[in-house]
């Protein structure tokens, strides 16, 4: 059987699987879920398991690769504080708390109340044999402004969904290269086109 975010048991995204019930499955293992929208994303990352584990567990380095994560400040071992960009030029915050966690297997955490975006999630590591580790992301979430936050988000490219799949692909990048290949337009160039 496979794993949370992808139950046909490979790296195709959960909203792909052939199983209705799917996406259900995956926010009902989400302990202490928070949210109504769910994205599911998954990327297999020719290193080992133990390192590409190690890598995502240190969260003050997630900013490296995570597009819109501004900032993380790590609290104590199970908690820590995000600052991420929002649509318009803001930033949204909150502190999210391990609500489970198993070395070289999983981590799952929920925003705590104070959430400008309350969510929850978990994500998963595989070990992949000679293709590597396979890396499943479930996140839950409710944007600010409900379906019309998420389709503003959708149009500035700060949508979970579109920033997941992105940012798991810079991860793995990350991981296998040690640097995230780059366009040739900086990022404000970027902004100012609307991309």
């Amino acid at each position: 059987m496979g794993d949370l975010a992808n139950p046909q048991g490979d790296d195709a995204p959960l909203t792909t699987s052939k199983r209705r019930d799917a996406a259900g499955d995956a926010a009902e293992q989400l302990t202490g879920a928070q949210g109504d929208a769910l994205v599911g994303n998954a990327v297999t990352i020719n290193r080992p398991v133990a390192e590409v584990y190690a890598a995502f567990r240190n969260f003050a380095r997630l900013p490296d690769f995570m597009e819109n994560v501004e900032r993380i400040e790590v609290l104590d071992g199970a908690r820590s504080r995000w600052t991420v960009k929002a649509p318009g030029g803001g930033t949204v915050g909150w502190t999210a708390r391990i609500t489970e966690e198993e070395p070289d297997r999983l981590i799952a955490w929920t925003s705590e109340d104070d959430a400008d975006v309350p969510n929850s999630g978990r994500v998963t590591f595989r070990d992949a044999g000679a293709r590597g580790t396979v890396v499943s992301a479930v996140i839950l979430y409710d944007p600010p402004g409900g379906f019309i936050g998420r389709v503003v988000a959708k149009m500035f490219q700060r949508e979970p969904a579109i920033q997941a799949r992105r940012d798991l692909r810079r991860f793995k990048q990350l991981m296998e290269t040690g640097e995230i290949a780059t366009p040739a337009m900086n990022p404000r160039q970027f902004e100012e086109m609307g991309l």
